[in-house]
């Protein structure tokens, strides 16, 4: 894998960059199309190597997808697989796709590499198997996932403990294919992209602030537009904030309010921070955001606010060294079951570039030197760690070499040559 070394500019940051497309909506409109039967179209689709998951393991089920073309059967005529789905990397493709086969007649079994087989699964077998799907994970709890081969399933309701934006669609798209209505609730900080779309097809509504409900039956094909990723932009914009008087735009963005969190924060720390909603896709709102350097202050990140911005948390530890005080971030243990340990991974990227970090259980906490120096990060393979050790080097003291860079690929190919672009 790819060592790189990047250096500070030492300039002014003003841009406009359009970002990828989001990886989120990406993966559930990929899903649903191939629900349908008959032809959909998706334009804008994110480019990484986790939405290429979810496409490569359509195709084993008999989805053809070409362009922006997608053309299937209907879950109904999928075929089985005649060998493992490997979903590589890609938590979310996993996830979803056991959702939806643990109800149908279709029986496969998910796999993915090394790191995403240690990655936790438990908390899709309850919910799955109110709904009378089957699934079955390793003793510890992780892939591989056999799942399906099932011809009655069944409306019920369950309450998951958190806010997982995962599990609560991979509930829902299963049980489109129950004999009757299902429920889920959870606590509040979820992304509901999948809600959303949901409604907007006929299929489900909300029956409180959390808990929504799904009227089973078919998709019918559609055309989605993908908006730009939030978390992709969240790397530009935290370049902004860093540096007072500089100032980005990132256009047509997903502006869930579940996907804001880290715009959020920013402004907490006191960076200038404009969202302009301009349309919508599937009743998700879209837009335009401007994020403007100011000085920045610590802030305390924890609850719903944390929850709504978990994958961009290794960026508040950058952000975090150029506010004044302490920046503290607690309730974020999923951390330690992301694509590494994220919180060990933070708190090491952050040492090794001279800055002052203190972990617990839960989270961090970063001192606001003011400064970085140049140093060499190891990003244990995590994309969300080299992309936020890349926005650390524009604003380093020295060069900073990032161990198998590449890795950013899995969301976001071509962000260091974006980066570089934008001086």
């Amino acid at each position: 894998m790819a060592d790189r070394t990047i250096k500070n500019p030492h300039k002014l940051l003003r841009a406009e960059v359009q970002v990828p497309g989001d990886k989120s909506l990406s993966h559930r409109a990929l899903l649903l199309a191939a629900i349908a039967e008959g032809d959909s179209v998706v334009t804008g689709l994110g480019p990484g190597a986790d939405v290429q998951s979810t496409v490569t393991a359509l195709g084993q089920l008999g989805v053809t997808i070409t362009d922006e073309k997608i053309r299937s059967p209907g879950i109904a005529n999928w075929s089985t697989p005649d060998a493992p789905i490997d979903c590589g990397n890609s938590g979310t493709t996993m996830r979803l796709l056991a959702g939806v086969l643990s109800t149908s007649s279709v029986q496969a079994t998910l796999v993915g590499d090394a790191s995403l087989a240690g990655r936790p699964m438990h908390r899709l077998v309850e919910p799955l198997r109110v709904l009378g799907g089957r699934i079955e994970t390793s003793p510890e709890g992780t892939a591989p996932l056999a799942v399906g081969g099932v011809n009655d399933a069944r409306g019920g309701s369950v309450t998951i403990e958190v806010a997982s934006a995962q599990v609560r669609s991979a509930f829902e798209l299963a049980a489109l294919n129950a004999s009757g209505p299902s429920t889920i609730d959870s606590p509040a900080g979820f992304r509901d992209h999948t809600e959303r779309w949901l409604n907007a097809a006929g299929r489900g509504e909300w029956t409180s602030a959390t808990a929504f409900t799904v009227r089973p039956g078919p998709i019918a094909p559609a055309r989605y537009d993908i908006p730009g990723d939030p978390s992709s932009a969240a790397f530009l914009w935290a370049l902004a904030a860093v540096q007072p008087g500089a100032e980005v735009l990132t256009p047509t963005i997903s502006l869930n309010a579940g996907r804001l969190g880290f715009l959020q924060i920013l402004e907490k720390m006191g960076a200038e921070v404009e969202a302009v909603v301009t349309g919508d896709v599937g009743g998700d709102p879209i837009g335009n955001v401007v994020v403007r350097g100011r000085s920045l202050a610590a802030v305390d990140i924890s609850g719903d606010l944390l929850a709504s911005a978990l994958d961009e948390i290794p960026l508040v530890a950058v952000v975090g060294v150029f506010a004044e005080g302490i920046t503290r971030v607690s309730d974020a243990s999923e951390l330690r079951v992301k694509e590494s340990d994220r919180i060990a991974s933070i708190a090491a990227m952050i040492r090794a570039l001279g800055g002052g970090i203190e972990t617990t259980d839960d989270g961090f906490e970063v001192v606001g030197t003011g400064f970085l120096e140049g140093g060499v990060v190891e990003t244990d393979r995590d994309h969300r760690i080299a992309m936020a050790a890349a926005v650390a080097a524009l604003t380093a003291d020295g060069p900073v070499t990032i161990r198998d860079a590449d890795v950013a690929a899995v969301s976001w190919p071509g962000f260091y040559e974006t980066l570089a672009m934008l001086w």
